[in-house]
């Protein structure tokens, strides 16, 4: 039995790269993507499953984008020469070797300088790694209808603007570095810490940020490239222990230590000392330094948090933000008391730029209940709840708000 939904997850985003390549067209290439995938339902139980599955999407889509484009033409003479230019254009040999760094080609091509950052971000997790506009939306705070808005602007742009699908010369790649890093952590932070759904984490796209992260690091070896690598590896070997058998949140402090990926931990620590090693040191080499003595720490008493809290003093310094400050709250409660972390939240949650941040208020909440204050406790979890798409947390603050209830 071939189960199409899982190779949809697993070669869509990748077809879809090698699609937007070859037609130089977003809306096409999706279209043509989805073609494919209909012609495979219908194929492949009966034929068997190609040698090489992505490459025969990626021709069936061409294939059918072509076909469309032909059938436009009868209504409309510019589709058919389009339609005569693009097969003229496109290459013979689109099999595996052809494929392997169109990922990277879409994210440079979405993150031109000539679009906005926020714009740049949101194209990228849209197209090159499947995120819905809500989930992008909880990344950026935002609301899921401005950020459509902005994907469909930034498309026309691309479009009419006639932006290169390419990766830039060596000359050009520093000054885009930036945003290209920084959108392959927002896909990893959808991939372990799910924004909604069943799932607390997903796997898929924390793989597909690491295999970016890898090829971005072969790339473009920069400090930060590599910190970013060792960051995300750091994280990720902790992610299965994230999750009980039935599927709830496993909080760092009770998390089974043998369940942790070793080869991971071993591999992202080299890749830091590496980072570390050239300065500037950055803001994704600070976290990895952070994620770093969490993940070598051989007990929850054991872990460091004096130096956990110096490396978010120094993170401050380089990337002052409010989520960076909430982070660094909490490791402060760790170190020197509850009181001494809420008194940060507190001012934090005063300046309004987290009202709406469901950590901000699950953070407080959980302070307070260790403060033996119950009924503020039940109220932040409360808030904490009314923000939460995401089932497995949300179970996690029904059952705090539950023993709170117990005992106000």
């Amino acid at each position: 039995m071939i189960d199409v939904g899982a190779l949809y997850r697993a070669e869509s985003r990748r077809a879809l790269a090698t699609l937007i390549r070859l037609l130089g067209d977003f809306d096409l290439a999706e279209e043509a993507l989805h073609d494919a995938f209909l012609a495979a339902a219908e194929q492949w139980p009966r034929d068997g499953v190609p040698h090489h599955p992505r490459a025969w999407l990626v021709a069936t889509g061409r294939l059918t984008a072509l076909a469309r484009l032909r059938r436009r033409a009868r209504f409309d003479r510019a589709q058919g020469e389009l339609a005569r230019r693009m097969e003229a254009s496109m290459p013979v040999d689109i099999g595996p070797p052809a494929l392997k760094d169109d990922r990277l080609r879409l994210i440079f091509t979405c993150c031109h300088p000539s679009l906005g950052a926020d714009a740049q971000i949101a194209l990228t997790l849209r197209e090159v790694c499947g995120l819905t506009t809500e989930e992008i939306a909880s990344a950026f705070l935002a609301r899921p209808a401005t950020i459509a808005q902005r994907i469909v602007r930034t498309k026309r742009k691309i479009r009419e603007e006639a932006i290169p699908y390419e990766i830039p010369e060596a000359a050009e790649l520093p000054a885009r570095l930036d945003v290209v890093l920084h959108v392959i952590y927002l896909v990893f932070n959808e991939g372990y810490a799910a924004s909604t759904g069943a799932r607390l984490t997903r796997g898929d796209l924390c793989a597909e940020a690491i295999a970016l992260a890898r090829l971005l690091a072969e790339l473009l070896p920069e400090p930060d490239a590599l910190g970013l690598l060792s960051l995300l590896l750091l994280h990720d070997a902790r992610r299965e222990a994230r999750v009980s058998s039935t599927g709830d949140v496993v909080l760092l402090a009770d998390q089974d230590r043998t369940r942790w990926n070793r080869a991971q931990i071993a591999e992202g620590v080299s890749l830091l000392r590496h980072a570390w090693a050239r300065p500037p040191v950055g803001t994704y080499t600070l976290q990895a330094a952070i994620a770093a003595k969490h993940a070598t720490a051989p007990d929850s008493a054991s872990t460091d948090w004096g130096g956990i809290v110096r490396v978010y003093d120094l993170l401050l310094t380089a990337d002052r933000t409010p989520v960076v400050e909430l982070n660094r709250a909490v490791a402060v409660s760790q170190h020197a008391g509850p009181e001494a972390g809420l008194e940060l939240l507190d001012a934090l949650d005063a300046r309004g730029e987290l009202r709406d941040y469901r950590f901000l208020h699950s953070a407080r909440a959980d302070l307070l209940r260790k403060l033996g204050r119950h009924e503020d406790a039940r109220a932040a979890y409360r808030r904490a709840l009314e923000l939460t798409a995401q089932e497995a947390e949300r179970r996690f603050l029904e059952k705090r708000l539950r023993e709170m209830e117990d005992l106000c």
